[in-house]
């Protein structure tokens, strides 16, 4: 999945822990990060993603909210124990993750 955010209002960037992270506050964005997609609670984690949000699965585009909440109930439907894994990397980039997930189909 290929996430396009538009961050402009009530997104990600303005919710705590916010730039510039110590390995810290890096760590507990990426677990909060994390704890959100394996609720499996689509209409909590669509509140990190800003209203504007524009997200592309494949052939499939999601707009918004709405769209996000109704595309995470399909996915969980389908992936019955999915599980995000994400880790914190640090060097030469401030912040990046590794994502990676299992999953068994339903």
């Amino acid at each position: 999945m290929t996430l396009l955010i538009d961050r402009s209002v009530g997104g990600a960037d303005t919710r705590p822990p916010l730039a510039p992270f110590t390995f810290e506050t890096a760590t507990h964005k990426v677990r909060m990060a994390e704890d959100g997609w394996n609720s499996r609670d689509p209409e909590r984690l669509a509140l990190a993603y800003s209203p504007q949000s524009r997200w592309r699965n494949r052939a499939e585009f999601v707009v918004g909210r709405e769209q996000i909440v109704a595309f995470l109930r399909r996915k969980w439907d389908r992936e019955l124990d999915y599980r995000l894994i994400k880790e914190l990397w640090a060097g030469f980039v401030p912040l990046a993750t590794r994502t990676g997930s299992s999953m068994r189909r339903g």
